[in-house]
């Protein structure tokens, strides 16, 4: 009903109810906006309303309010976002790379997507559940196991997860060319689910290895995932039979050509027939479409989850459909509990193709970041050559990996886009360098103004002049931003948002003298300004994941 103008000559704010309530009424769209107007009573806040095109209403707030709006947000330690109004219990599923894989760019994406969304509900006060699901299970443990054995004691011991992926591969190239190493494989991966300590000796092994190399991974990203939470496919292994067993009580699940399978109504294959989640495979063993299921039922029913969120490859529409569906015949979603899919498109080449090395292989997470730093450096180095080594590192870490996360939040998560480290890491544009520089310089005005002995307003701030009250106006968004972001769990919309406050903030320096204003007062407020600027920045990248730092 109200959104901001999109230009200033429209007022502060422009509403259209009169379009939709004249179809309503049988009237023209400005006779009802000129009604409203008459009736509407904005007095205190802002000035009379007018009626423009074929029915808008604008708005302006006065100078007054505006100024009081503003002093209040700056004496908040929220920044005007308070709790949610009711809180809910939210599991949030990201990350999933796969046990002895090391993680790749296609890991990116889910990672910081969902750390992201993470942050948003944590801020709002959720119970935010973060849920890794590991690949941590299935035949292919079976043909790594046995090439564990196969390579020695030793061997294994020194094995590092740097080692991890060329391992994997070794034991793929055995499992494909070695009848007899693929048929004991098969029996490793019996003697793995039967229970066999040699086999899950081994099994440690390698999911021990794994999540070092994935907390090193995390922890150079900054993402908040932990060892604690992991729940791999291997956590549901012993809810399978159960989940089974409750689907065939409800009637939901049938026997199709020796499987148990569950047909959600409405999803068809391309021969017309109905499409099946796979619960029980004709061999008794269970598919991947139960540990799912599983999974959904106990988030639902053990965590408490009001929603679920999943954030995966838009490649898996049509899997989580019939597992919503699913899971909504079962009764584990509705009554006000909710799963919701939350996709994302590819990251791509320069050659506009899926992201790959010049070998053609996965491009390692690790590696890309590596160089990110790496070019943050030389970025830092000639932006601010007085900064000391130690700084530097750090600095150039915080826009690195800022950087590359950056570049991928401020896309809409639908879309794929391409990687290209050069435009990431430049200082204009919708980039993190950009944002984080525009932090550091409200920084460097604040140590300017320790010299002088200057000092922001603690209360009484005063917007007049036309780049204050555009400023002003935008700090006064954030709050329905960040609600945005929460509920339509789309981060580009807090990115877009941060990038329009570092410009409105370019524009108000220019035209607005802070250290050398008019006034004393008008010095005060206008630090306000930038105090409460720099803090939203800083606020809105952490919701991120993403730091601010204060020099570069």
């Amino acid at each position: 009903m109200l959104r901001r103008s999109s230009s200033e000559r429209f007022g502060d704010y422009q509403a259209n109810a009169a379009m939709a309530l004249a179809k309503s009424v049988g009237r023209n769209p400005r006779e009802v906006a000129a009604a409203i107007a008459e009736r509407l009573d904005v007095a205190g806040v802002a000035g009379p309303p007018e009626v423009a095109g074929p029915g808008f209403l604008n708005l302006r707030l006065l100078p007054e309010y505006l100024s009081a709006a503003v002093g209040a947000l700056a004496g908040d330690p929220r920044l005007g976002v308070g709790p949610a109004e009711r809180a809910q219990t939210v599991v949030v599923d990201y990350s999933s790379p796969n046990v002895a894989k090391e993680m790749h760019v296609g890991h990116l994406r889910s990672t910081i997507i969902g750390d992201a969304i993470v942050r948003v509900l944590e801020h709002l006060g959720h119970r935010v559940v973060r849920q890794n699901h590991l690949g941590d299970w299935g035949t292919n443990f079976g043909m790594l196991i046995e090439h564990l054995d196969e390579v020695g004691a030793e061997a294994a011991a020194e094995l590092s997860v740097r080692d991890l992926e060329s391992f994997y591969q070794e034991a793929k190239r055995k499992f494909d060319s070695d009848p007899a190493f693929a048929e004991r494989a098969r029996l490793r991966v019996v003697a793995l689910q039967g229970g066999d300590e040699d086999a899950r000796r081994a099994w440690r092994l390698l999911i021990d290895l794994s999540t070092a190399y994935f907390s090193t991974v995390y922890g150079l990203l900054g993402v908040r995932l932990t060892d604690d939470d992991i729940a791999g496919e291997s956590f549901y292994n012993a809810m399978l039979a159960d989940v089974a067993e409750e689907l065939e009580s409800k009637g939901l699940a049938v026997v199709d050509e020796g499987a148990l399978c569950v047909f959600p109504p409405g999803f068809t294959g391309r021969d017309g027939k109905p499409f099946p989640l796979m619960v029980r495979k004709s061999d008794g063993g269970f598919a991947y479409d139960a540990t799912d299921l599983a999974a959904l039922r106990y988030r639902v029913c053990e965590l408490g989850a009001d929603r679920v969120v999943y954030v995966v490859d838009a490649r898996q529409a049509q899997h989580f459909a019939l597992l919503f569906a699913a899971g909504e015949m079962a009764g584990w979603l509705g009554d006000g509990r909710r799963a919701e899919f939350v996709p994302f498109g590819t990251v791509l080449g320069p050659d506009g193709r899926p992201f790959k090395t010049r070998a053609g292989g996965t491009v390692k997470l690790i590696a890309l970041l590596e160089e990110a730093v790496e070019r943050a450096d030389a970025v830092v180095r000639e932006k601010n050559p007085e900064l000391d080594a130690e700084t530097r590192q750090e600095v150039a870490r915080q826009v690195g990996v800022g950087a590359v996360k950056y570049a991928d939040l401020s896309n809409d998560r639908l879309k794929d886009y391409v990687f290209d480290l050069d435009r990431m890491l430049a200082m204009d544009g919708n980039t993190a360098p950009y944002l984080q520089y525009a932090h550091a310089r409200i920084c460097s005005i604040f140590r300017k103004a320790a010299e002088v002995g200057a000092q922001a307003a603690t209360s009484a701030v005063t917007v007049t002049a036309p780049a204050e009250r555009a400023l002003a106006l935008h700090l006064l968004s954030f709050e329905g931003v960040v609600r945005s972001t929460a509920d339509t769990l789309q981060p580009h919309r807090l990115c877009t948002y941060l990038f329009e406050l570092a410009g409105a903030f370019t524009t108000f320096y220019e035209h607005c003298p802070v250290l050398r204003a008019d006034t004393e007062e008008q010095r005060s407020s206008r630090l306000a300004l930038c105090s409460l600027t720099a803090r939203v920045l800083r606020q809105g990248l952490d919701l991120l994941g993403i730091e601010a730092p204060e020099r570069m």
